[in-house]
C-alpha cells in the first residue's frame, strides 16, 4: 500500500486514492506539490511561484506582519483588462486562523493553483476571473502554524503573543513538556480515588466521567504532560502564546477568555485582516476555513452543533481554577490549587461573562443587542448556499468543530454585512455516536473511511464557544461566553474517532505507558497525537480541494449583478421629455444583505441621471439610493420629466457596492 508522511506524525495509508480513481473531475495536474503540508518558507514560494506564472491575472500583496515578523500574503486574482477593482465585486478566502488548521491553508493554496492553472482552459474560471475578483489569504497564523513542523508536537490553536494565562505575574512559564521523550506532548492519567474519571468501558484507552448515579467510582484524574515548573500547583497552565485569532474578532467576542487577546482585535494579524477588508468595500461574501461550520450543518445559516475530545476537556479542567480572573482560589481546608483537589475536574469550568449591554445615548433607554441570530430575510440565501456546498463536497455531516465567539467569518455576516461562511473543509459520515458507521459515500476518503464513518481524517475541535477548550502547548481554556464546560463526560465522540483510527489504521493514538514522574511518582502517558484530530492526510488535499474551489466559482456566480435594464423616452412638446428606467438586479444574492442594512455597513445602490438638478421638471430626484435590491431580475423603476433638447444626450448611472456598476446613454428624441 502506497503511504505518505507528514512531519512528526506516522505515514498515512492512502485510502483517499479510490476516490481519487473513481471521481469524475477533469483536474490539471497542479503546479504545487501537495504530497506535503508547507511551512512558511514553502507557501510563500509557492504563491510567489504561481503568481510569477500568471502575473496578467493576479498578483501578492503583503495584508500585514505577524509578532514575528512573518508576512501575512493575499494573492488578488482578476483580469486586470476588466473593470476597476473597486467597483468589481470579490470574493475573500481566508485560512489558517487557527495555528494547527493547516489544512485551511492546503484547500486555500489549492484554490490559487486551481484558478490560475484553469484560466486558460475552463471557460467559467475565466469568466469570473474576467469580472469578479478573488482575494485569497491561505494563512493568517504564520507564526503559530510553524509549530507543526517543530521538532515535538503539541496541538496549539494560538499565536506566539506572550500571554500570562494563570495571571501569577510570569508569562509563558508553565506550559506542557515532552517529559517521555517521545516526540509528542499528550496527556498524563494518575490513579486518584478522589478523581472524577474512569477507564471507559468500551475502550480502555478512553476516559469518561464517573457518574455517581449509577453506582460508578472515579479513579483517575487527567492532566497535560509536563512538570509543575513554576510549583503553583498546575500543570501546562501556561504554555507559549498566545492569542487564538478565531477568537480575536468584535463579534460575541469572549470578553476575559484565555486565548481571546487581550481585548478585541488586539493581535496584529486580526488587525491586518480588519484593514485589508475594510480597504476592500467590494468583498461580496467571505468564505473561511476554520474550526467552526454553518455549511456541512448549517440551515438557514446557523453553525453546526459543537463536538468536543472529552480526553482533551478533561486535562484542560485541571487548570480551571488557574484561569481565574484576577486572582487565585485555593480551595476549603488549605487544600491547594486545582491539581491537588484531583485536578479540578470534578467541578468542571466556570466561565467568565461578558459585562452588560451599555445604556443608550444620555437618554438611559437600552441600547439595541447586536445581532447574534442569521436575519429572517437572508435565512434562505445561507440555505441555497449550504445546500449546494453539500452537494460540491460530498459532505453531510458536520465534523467536530466549536461554537464561533470573536470569529473572523461572523464579523464578516454580522459587522461587515455580507454572506459569510466558514468550514473545517472535511467531514463525518453516518449519525452522531454509535460507533460513527456511516453508508453515503464522502467526498475525500476511500472505502474503508467510508465504512468507518469520516471523512479526511481530521479533526475534534478541542471544545466550543464557552466551553472548556486547549490543549498542552497553549491550547488554551475555558472560552467563550460564560457558558460551563462543553464536554459531557460520555467520551461519545471520542469512541468514536478512534474507533475510525483504528478502521483506517492510522497510528494517531499514543497508548498509555506507565512513567515515573520526578513529583508525582507513578503516572501513565499517552493520549491522541497532536494534530491528528484537525488535519486529514496530505494525499487527501486534491480530493477536497477541487469541490472547494468549485464552490468558490459557485459563490461568485451569485454575487449581485446591477444593470440598467430598460430606459423609455417620451417627447412631451415644449422642450420637455419624460424619460423612464428600470434598474435590475441579475444576479441571485440582493445588492445587500438584510443584515447590511441593519448595521449599515453596505453602501445604497445609488441610480444617478448625469443632469443639472434645475433641468429635473418633476419626477424623482436626480440621485436615488435603492437599500437593498433583490436579485434574481428584480427591478426598480424610475421616472424624470426634464428640460432639454431633441438630439442631446444624458448620461445614466448605476453603482453598486457589491454589485458592480452600469451606465446608459439616453438620447432625447
Amino acid at each position: 500500500m502506497h503511504k505518505f508522511s507528514m512531519p512528526g506524525r506516522p505515514e498515512w495509508p492512502a485510502a483517499g486514492i479510490l476516490v481519487l480513481i473513481l471521481c469524475s473531475w477533469s483536474i490539471a495536474a497542479p503546479a504545487v506539490d501537495f504530497s506535503k503540508y508547507h511551512n512558511y518558507a514553502e507557501l510563500t514560494a509557492a504563491i510567489q511561484s504561481l503568481v510569477k506564472e500568471h502575473p496578467d491575472i493576479a498578483k501578492v500583496v503583503e495584508v500585514g506582519k505577524t509578532r514575528e515578523n512573518r508576512s501575512i500574503w493575499a494573492v488578488e486574482i482578476m483580469n486586470a483588462s476588466g473593470s476597476a477593482s473597486p467597483t468589481r465585486p470579490a470574493l475573500l478566502v481566508a485560512a489558517n486562523f487557527e495555528a494547527d488548521h493547516l489544512v485551511g491553508s492546503e484547500l486555500a493554496l489549492f484554490m490559487i493553483d486551481y484558478l490560475l492553472s484553469s484560466y486558460a482552459t475552463n471557460a467559467q474560471v475565466k469568466q469570473q476571473i474576467d469580472s469578479k475578483a478573488f482575494y485569497i489569504v491561505p494563512r493568517v497564523n504564520p507564526d503559530g502554524a510553524e509549530l507543526f513542523f517543530a521538532p515535538v508536537k503539541a496541538d496549539r490553536r494560538t499565536n506566539t503573543s506572550p500571554f500570562d494565562d494563570d495571571n501569577d505575574g510570569r508569562t509563558d512559564e508553565g506550559g506542557a513538556e515532552d517529559i517521555n521523550k517521545d516526540g509528542f506532548i499528550t496527556l498524563m492519567r494518575i490513579k486518584d480515588p478522589n478523581g472524577p474519571y474512569m477507564i471507559h468501558p468500551d475502550d480502555p484507552r478512553l476516559m469518561r466521567t464517573a457518574n455517581a448515579q449509577r453506582g460508578e467510582v472515579g479513579a483517575y484524574r487527567i492532566l497535560h504532560e509536563g512538570l509543575d515548573a513554576d510549583n503553583d500547583g498546575f500543570v501546562g497552565e501556561d504554555g507559549p502564546g498566545g492569542a487564538d485569532l478565531n477568537r480575536n474578532f468584535m463579534h460575541k467576542y469572549p470578553y476575559y477568555a484565555p486565548d481571546a487577546g487581550r481585548y478585541m482585535a488586539s493581535e496584529p494579524e486580526a488587525r491586518a485582516m480588519l484593514e485589508y477588508v475594510l480597504h476592500h468595500r467590494n468583498i461580496a461574501a467571505m468564505l473561511t476555513f476554520g474550526e467552526s461550520d454553518n455549511l456541512i450543518a448549517g440551515r438557514r445559516g446557523d453553525n453546526a452543533a459543537s463536538q468536543a475530545i472529552d480526553l482533551f476537556a478533561f486535562a484542560q479542567q485541571s487548570n480551571a481554577e488557574s484561569r481565574r480572573t484576577g486572582m487565585f482560589q485555593a480551595g476549603g481546608g488549605g487544600r491547594g490549587f486545582g491539581m491537588a483537589r484531583g485536578g479540578g475536574g470534578a467541578r468542571g469550568v466556570r466561565g467568565e461573562t461578558a459585562p452588560a449591554a451599555p445604556t443608550g445615548r444620555g437618554g438611559g433607554q437600552p441600547a439595541r443587542r447586536p445581532a447574534e441570530t442569521i436575519n429572517a430575510a437572508d435565512a434562505e440565501y445561507f440555505a441555497a448556499i449550504s445546500d449546494k456546498y453539500r452537494e460540491l463536497t460530498g459532505l453531510r455531516n458536520a465534523p467536530p468543530v466549536r461554537t464561533p465567539a470573536g470569529a473572523f467569518f461572523e464579523y464578516g455576516y454580522y459587522q461587515f454585512g455580507v454572506p459569510s461562511f466558514s468550514t473545517p473543509g472535511w467531514g463525518i459520515t453516518g449519525a452522531p455516536g454509535g460507533g460513527g458507521r456511516g453508508t453515503s459515500p464522502d467526498a475525500g476518503m476511500g472505502g474503508a473511511a467510508m465504512a468507518a464513518g469520516v471523512q479526511g481524517t481530521g479533526g475534534a475541535a478541542r471544545g466550543a464557544g464557552g466551553g472548556v477548550q486547549g490543549m498542552a502547548g497553549g491550547r488554551g481554556g475555558a472560552q467563550g461566553m460564560g457558558a460551563t464546560a462543553v464536554a459531557d463526560g460520555t467520551a461519545a465522540f471520542d469512541l468514536r474517532f478512534l474507533r475510525w483510527l483504528d478502521a483506517e489504521k492510522i497510528d494517531g493514538f499514543v497508548n498509555w505507558t506507565p512513567f515515573r514522574h520526578p513529583t508525582m511518582g507513578d503516572v501513565e502517558i499517552g493520549g491522541f497525537k497532536p494534530y491528528v484530530t484537525t488535519n486529514p492526510p496530505i494525499d487527501r488535499i486534491a480530493a477536497l480541494g477541487k469541490p472547494h474551489a468549485d464552490f468558490a466559482l459557485y459563490l461568485t456566480s451569485l454575487f449581485p449583478k446591477i444593470a440598467i435594464a430598460k430606459t423609455e423616452v417620451t417627447n412631451l412638446g415644449g422642450g420637455l421629455f419624460r424619460i423612464m428606467a428600470e434598474v435590475g438586479n441579475n444576479g441571485f444574492l440582493p445588492t445587500s444583505t438584510a443584515q447590511g442594512a441593519v448595521s449599515r455597513s453596505v453602501r445604497a445602490t445609488m441610480v444617478q441621471l448625469e443632469i443639472p438638478p434645475k433641468d429635473i421638471v418633476s419626477g424623482d430626484a436626480k440621485t436615488n439610493n435603492i437599500q437593498s435590491l433583490a436579485g434574481s431580475g428584480r427591478r426598480q423603476s424610475y421616472q424624470w420629466i426634464v428640460k432639454g433638447k431633441p438630439g442631446a444626450t444624458i448620461a445614466l448611472k448605476v453603482v453598486s457596492q457589491k454589485g458592480g456598476s452600469d451606465t446608459a446613454t439616453i438620447t432625447l428624441k
